[in-house]
């Protein structure tokens, strides 16, 4: 299982997200860019920020 938790991007937001796998983590992510922070336009940076700051499940504590 893989995991996000947006506070690693925005700080002190608490959402967070886990799914099978990176591009479905991703779409969550961006949606919830879009509704929770106002982002209109995703860029590919923030994108490969996203991607990075996914780990797996597993390893996170």
């Amino acid at each position: 299982m893989r995991l996000f938790e947006c506070g690693t991007l925005v700080p002190g937001c608490a959402w967070h997200t886990r799914a099978d796998d990176d591009a479905e983590v991703v779409r969550r992510t961006v949606d919830h860019m879009r509704s929770a922070h106002g982002e209109t336009v995703i860029r590919e940076n923030m994108i490969e920020n996203i991607k990075a700051r996914i780990r797996d499940e597993a390893n996170a504590a």
